[in-house]
């Protein structure tokens, strides 16, 4: 299994309840709409901060996770047209695509 972990910040103007707003209610709903989703993606979470006293301001808006079974299924996935011409333009009337970080893993339970 194959986890990506995408760091996300919002686009300049928008609030963090706009983001949030916009990214549960319609961004993850799109990427779940396609067939490709069902068919290639593993699990799919998106997160966002909350108050949480005593520790530092969050770096990021959101994050992402996307799990695949290989890399064959992750190229098949974003490649195919319905990800590159639905789901991929939409990303950026929310994200910050320049401040994208990513890490991908392997995952393995401790506990």
């Amino acid at each position: 299994m194959i986890k990506f972990v995408y760091l996300v910040n919002r686009v300049p103007g928008m609030t963090p309840e706009e983001f949030v707003a916009y990214h549960r209610e319609h961004h993850a709903p799109l990427f779940t709409s396609i067939p490709e989703t069902r068919q290639y993606v593993r699990r799919y979470t998106v997160s966002h901060p909350v108050p949480a006293p005593g520790y530092p301001s969050p770096a990021y808006d959101g994050v992402t996770e996307i799990w695949f079974d290989s890399w064959a299924d992750h190229d098949a996935f974003f490649s195919s047209a319905n990800y590159r011409e639905r789901v991929h333009p939409d990303e950026g009337k929310f994200i910050d695509l320049d401040s994208v970080r990513t890490v991908v893993t392997d995952e393995k339970v401790v506990l």
